[in-house]
């Protein structure tokens, strides 16, 4: 079994003072890697050990001291809202926010953003994303106007990598690469740079911050799983009956 909750690289970025008690959980996507999985519910409520994947990452959240958390919703949208509710069972304040249209990744953030309360720092979790990432260790790494990206070694589905970290600097992909996460902590000034309700990729303010040379990473080697494909839900599910249940 992995080493549950190391997380290891090396950081030249000063210690954060940025606190962070919100976040933004990703789940607007259709799914479609999940095929028939997802045609009458969305991949927020896929099963994980008998509970559902958002109530999963929602619990991991609020243990980590974030209570305050934002959902962009569009697919199956009702069934997520019906099945979470205000979030007081579960110790969390939940903020829907709605995309008639979806807005992307960056866009989903921007605009999900304005429904939390004030802050500095906030997280961004992919809803398909299980894991035992520590997301105030993550904060600490955050420059202030920048962000901090956790990354993993390449899986299967990504062998080619996504960036690569440089003595805690996230860097364009090199040899090695690592994949980013899906779990991530900005210093929100960065993501009020672009307007909300606008369609953009996370992609590009992650860009910006690597060109500012304010993007850290951290190389998470705990466990992690992305469940966006059938193999890797069966493979969390058995992990989760292990381990958990």
């Amino acid at each position: 079994m992995p080493n549950i909750g190391s997380i290891a690289a090396m950081f030249h970025f000063p210690q954060s003072t940025l606190e962070t008690s919100r976040a933004v959980i990703l789940a607007a996507g259709l799914g479609t890697r999940l095929k028939f999985y997802t045609e009458h519910k969305p991949k927020a409520l896929m099963s994980i050990a008998d509970e559902p994947a958002i109530v999963r990452v929602i619990r991991s959240l609020v243990a980590q001291g974030i209570h305050d958390i934002a959902i962009n919703l569009h697919h199956h949208a009702d069934l997520v809202q019906n099945t979470l509710g205000n979030g007081n069972h579960l110790n969390a304040n939940l903020y829907y926010s709605y995309e008639s249209s979806l807005l992307d990744s960056g866009g989903g953030v921007r605009t999900a953003l304005d429904l939390l309360p004030q802050g500095e720092a906030v997280v961004v979790h992919n809803v398909d994303i299980l894991s035992d990432i520590d997301v105030k260790a993550l904060a600490s790494h955050c420059p202030e106007g920048g962000s901090a990206l956790a990354l993993v070694h390449n899986p299967k589905h990504n062998q080619d990598g996504d960036f690569s970290l440089i003595q805690g600097r996230v860097s364009a992909k090199q040899n090695p690469s690592l994949t980013f996460s899906g779990v991530s902590v900005w210093d929100e000034s960065v993501l009020r740079i672009y307007p909300s309700k606008q369609t953009f990729s996370l992609i590009k303010p992650i860009q910006q911050t690597m060109a500012n040379v304010s993007c850290a990473g951290v190389l998470h080697q705990g466990f992690w799983f992305d469940i966006g494909r059938p193999h890797d839900l069966i493979q969390a599910n058995r992990f989760y009956r292990e381990v958990y249940l």
